[in-house]
């Protein structure tokens, strides 16, 4: 197939070299239709229309945004959304205007945003009670974590709550540490496991790393098929983590964590043989295996529930967060009883963990993704798409890879095919302009070059279609 590549337009404010194959932002088409002008790829029909809205306008929410909140907060697009309203796979801004969500709140809402059985269970539970403490009995906590033990293999069947990925993570590299006796674990470099002290440390990105304290942490280097050094020969890559345990540490460890599928790092799946010779690995050296489910979990990967799954490996500790909740504030760590006892040793409480409102949504949306089928959906509308993007690879060499799995797919841009140059301009302008024809997709990876497709799980192939023929629309024009 012929492939072509976008048409020359210089720029004054950018020069680019007639030496190379692509082409540099400066040549990027200024402007691309709205899709509401009768031209491009056309949203799918929706039978929906929000009340009309009647708050603040944008442009008084982000100044109160800067007085009021931390400037760390940042938006996306350079005229940023002000999203109001939200039904299913689709959400809408101030004006009315409605957007395919191809991003979930970043992998949060699976069900679909405002799914009316989470959102009764949730009303119905604030009515009746919307916290008390766990020091009382309450039937929603023990249900909730019952329903969520059956979903693991093995003996993983003891639930601690938490309010998101960041203390889930925290709270099973304690755990490791307290249950082996020894301090250090080993962490991907380029993954994402939170942001607070623990977390941070098990963070292998300088992006989201602050100068702190971050002791007894290794990083092993990163089984990526596209960008690594091995290719997608996942047992080479896993001899580093070998040399780590043997020239790094005492030779025993507290752990070992990872994602299956790295999220914020941009959609990388782990090299295939990589977890299973890692995981044998860790035993030897009297260490834990942690799966960070955070953004893989709750049958986003489509050919599983859990992303560890896809790998054949079954983890000591899992933790979860995201998906959980469809967007309510919702963690979990889920281990065997013999690792949970170690808690045991001290007082451990959460306050939040656990609350009635929160335990009553996590066990609506579980029953949501079986009634519905979403796991099935998320596998058959995902590897619809993900062939759908891999043509338009074809197609254009400015597309240097499609990966990922079911609905947790990633498309990386790149300005030059053999060196795989991160084009990170041309990245910011077709998100940019997506948005304007009614398609909003996240951006990841470590140069920011990578699209995060990650929508709810009620997605449809019509859905699929008009996010790719509108990427393909602004790619072409370019």
């Amino acid at each position: 197939m012929q492939r072509f590549t976008p048409a020359r337009r210089l720029l004054s404010e950018f020069k680019c070299s007639l030496r190379r194959q692509r082409r540099c932002f400066s040549q990027v088409a200024p402007n691309v239709v709205d899709n509401n002008d009768g031209f491009g790829p056309k949203i799918p029909s929706f039978d929906y229309s929000p009340p009309p809205y009647t708050g603040p306008s944008a442009d008084e929410i982000l100044s109160k945004r800067k007085e009021y909140l931390s400037p760390a907060m940042f938006t996306l697009y350079s005229k940023p959304l002000n999203i109001v309203d939200g039904r299913m796979q689709y959400l809408f801004d101030d004006k009315g205007r409605r957007y395919l969500d191809a991003f979930g709140g970043i992998a949060t809402v699976c069900c679909g945003h405002c799914h009316p059985d989470v959102v009764e269970a949730i009303v119905n539970q604030t009515k009746r009670l919307q916290h008390s403490t766990i020091l009382y009995l309450n039937h929603a906590i023990a249900d909730f974590a019952e329903a969520l033990a059956n979903k693991l293999p093995g003996n993983l069947k003891v639930v601690f709550f938490t309010n998101s990925g960041t203390e889930a993570n925290e709270l099973a590299m304690m755990i490791a540490r307290l249950y082996t006796g020894c301090h250090d674990i080993i962490s991907v470099r380029n993954a994402y496991h939170g942001n607070a002290s623990g977390t941070m440390g098990a963070t292998a990105q300088s992006i989201w790393k602050f100068n702190v304290i971050q002791s007894g942490v290794h990083h092993a280097v990163n089984p990526d098929p596209y960008r690594g050094v091995f290719g997608s020969d996942g047992e080479k890559y896993a001899r580093d983590v070998e040399d780590l345990i043997q020239f790094g540490t005492s030779g025993n460890i507290a752990g070992f964590i990872s994602e299956a599928i790295q999220g914020v790092g941009g959609i990388i799946e782990l090299a295939p043989g990589y977890l299973p010779a890692v995981y044998s690995t860790i035993k030897k050296a009297g260490g834990l295996c942690i799966a960070d489910e955070v953004q893989a979990g709750f049958a986003r990967t489509g050919s599983h529930f859990w992303g560890f799954e896809n790998h054949g490996v079954v983890p000591d500790i899992v933790t979860m967060a995201k998906g959980i909740g469809n967007g309510i504030p919702l963690g979990a760590v889920v281990t065997t009883p013999e690792i949970a006892a170690v808690l045991t040793r001290r007082s451990y409480f959460n306050t939040f963990g656990g609350n009635p409102v929160c335990t009553t949504a996590g066990l609506a949306v579980l029953k949501v993704i079986e009634k519905e089928k979403l796991q099935e959906n998320a596998f058959v509308v995902g590897t619809y798409l993900k062939e759908r993007l891999t043509a338009l690879k074809d197609k254009y060499e400015l597309i240097g890879d499609v990966r990922g799995r079911g609905l947790m797919l990633g498309v990386e841009l790149v300005s030059d095919e053999k060196l795989k140059t991160p084009a990170k301009l041309e990245t910011l302008h077709i998100m940019d302009q997506m948005k304007e024809m009614g398609v909003l997709v996240g951006k990841g990876g470590f140069y920011g070059n990578v699209f995060r497709i990650t929508p709810p799980l009620c997605f449809t192939k019509e859905d699929a279609d008009f996010l790719v023929d509108a990427m393909d629309h602004i790619i072409a024009r370019m």
